[in-house]
């Protein structure tokens, strides 16, 4: 497990990402504000996992990021449909 350079500056960008999400989430003035923020912060973790599966060389760290993708892709679905209003 070497850590190089550029691991340390993705652990950075994926670590200022989360903080830039987590501001808009709190400070978003609207409703859909806070829903792409939270659909951000979702991709910034599945982007995190596939990071700790590549540093420890782990495969079942890119299972749970899969299942977490996809879990929330759908969770965003419903929240938009939801704001949405359930409209088709």
């Amino acid at each position: 497990m070497s850590v190089s350079l550029l691991h340390i500056i993705a652990l950075c960008l994926l670590g200022a990402g989360l903080v830039l999400s987590v501001v808009r989430f709190m400070l978003g003035p609207t409703t859909p504000d806070r829903v792409v923020a939270a659909d951000t912060l979702s991709i910034l973790i599945t982007a995190g996992l596939v990071w700790l599966a590549h540093l420890l060389d782990s495969q079942i760290y890119l299972a749970i990021a899969l299942v977490y993708g996809a879990l929330a892709f759908v969770g965003t679905v419903a929240l938009a449909r939801a704001i949405e209003g359930g409209r088709s």
